[in-house]
């Protein structure tokens, strides 16, 4: 992604300017099918729970990031590389004519902005089911801007310390999206327990249909999240846009490929966890490697992902649904293999160690996925801990045996329940004894 260049007298390319409208629609479809995707997996009781944290993600992240976080994040460096200024807080200076790139910016900050709402909405995965939804509210903003913003700056500011000192590159968000938020999700679900019955009860997704329809609105929404980050209708985005559908497919068959070895079966999650997790990966070297590149990233992921899901397991945290074994995983493996794969020909001259390159850039990529997983995770734990200390960040444990959906939301998303001749019940009429106090 390259660097916002502001120039209020240049007119942008309409074929361009097209071309990333349609793809910032794509990438802002992906909250709503990661909400799918992540209300399939979850047990009946809290699906709408978890549809409503992805949801209101879009609206809090995108006040915040009009705001002041588009500023802290693409306007000029403040310090040191770390942060920019705020001389485009509430879009000031921005108006219909500016232009970063061929595009106006106004245009490229809404697409960033569909990033930074994924991004948060990702995390939700790794607390599902015991979060407390008040708390949520808060910590998504603070999120935002304590830990998003910085390091989308580092990588893609203007004088980001990542790209422009230490060299390590990331096409399309492989460090501030998927290793953000899952050293994120680490932290948080670190910061917030368990759920009850944990390793004993089964957890099983409720609804299959309904993950796999989340994956595809996903994948289908990746295009718009790599294409679109060549900011322009060419030859790039037709490479990126290739060597994401193919990561994608060989991420789905590597995991069915472990599914079958492994356990004797493959699984319709385990065909949507691969594509995601082969997505994962190819994002931040999408712009770097070759197709044979895209086929070898997303085959890693798909294998190595289907491994690192279970980790939980031995390790004894609870990460509801794997953000840690996909998002944290894929996206390390995804960045790392930039120095392995890297192609003169996508890059412009950087070439990783397959194609004559040296250790050099492969170093450079684990420095930067070394920083940002450290401070995503540094970050994320001491806001989680002090959300925990002042409103409670936990559901109580009435809530979560009940469900999140009844308690919290006054709502169910499955109504079985009949009176009469079949008519349903509704929550108006339950009796007493069924209604349960509703708080955030």
């Amino acid at each position: 992604m390259e660097t916002p260049v502001y120039l209020a007298a240049a007119h942008a390319d309409t074929g361009d300017t097209a071309w990333l409208l349609a793809a910032t629609a794509l990438v802002l479809l992906m909250t709503p099918g990661l909400a799918l995707f992540y209300g399939g997996m979850v047990r009946t009781k809290s699906v709408l729970n978890m549809l409503m944290m992805s949801f209101v993600s879009i609206a809090l992240v995108t006040v915040v990031w009009l705001a002041g976080g588009y500023s802290l994040a693409f306007g000029d460096d403040a310090w040191a590389g770390l942060v920019g200024g705020l001389e485009h807080a509430g879009m000031s200076g921005l108006g219909p004519d500016s232009v970063q790139g061929s595009v106006p910016t106004l245009l490229f900050a809404t697409f960033q902005l569909t990033f930074a709402i994924v991004t948060a909405a990702l995390v939700s995965g790794a607390v599902a089911d015991r979060a407390k939804f008040g708390a949520w509210l808060v910590f998504v903003p603070v999120w935002t801007v304590l830990v998003y913003v910085p390091v989308a700056h580092w990588v893609w500011g203007p004088a980001g310390w990542i790209l422009h000192d230490l060299g390590a590159l990331d096409f399309a968000g492989g460090l501030p999206v998927e290793i953000t938020s899952g050293a994120s999700g680490l932290a948080l679900c670190l910061v917030l327990g368990p759920r009850l019955g944990f390793k004993k009860d089964a957890m099983r997704p409720h609804n299959l249909p309904m993950v796999i329809l989340g994956a595809g609105l996903l994948w289908f929404g990746w295009f718009g999240f790599n294409a679109g980050s060549a900011l322009g209708a060419n030859g790039l985005a037709a490479a990126v846009f290739l060597n994401t559908m193919a990561a994608g497919c060989t991420g789905l068959l590597g995991w069915l490929f472990v599914e079958q070895k492994r356990d004797g079966h493959p699984t319709t999650l385990g065909a949507a966890s691969g594509a995601v997790a082969g997505l994962v990966a190819i994002t931040p070297s999408c712009g770097s490697v070759s197709l044979l590149g895209a086929l070898a990233v997303g085959l890693a992921a798909g294998v190595v992902c289907s491994y690192a899901v279970s980790w939980k397991f031995k390790l004894d945290y609870d990460d509801s649904l794997d953000v840690v074994g996909v998002h944290l995983v894929g996206g390390v493996i995804g960045t790392l293999l930039i120095g392995l794969f890297a192609e003169k020909a996508m890059t412009g001259g950087t070439e990783g160690l397959l194609y004559g390159g040296g250790l050099a850039q492969l170093g450079r990529q684990a420095v930067a996925v070394a920083a940002v997983a450290a401070y995503a995770f540094t970050m994320t734990y001491g806001i989680g801990k002090l959300l925990d200390r002042v409103m409670g960040f936990r559901a109580s444990e009435e809530q979560e045996h009940t469900g999140l959906d009844l308690t919290v939301h006054a709502e169910t998303a499955y109504d079985h329940g009949v009176l009469g001749h079949g008519a349903p019940v509704a929550h108006s009429v339950l009796p007493t004894a069924q209604k349960v106090k509703t708080q955030p």
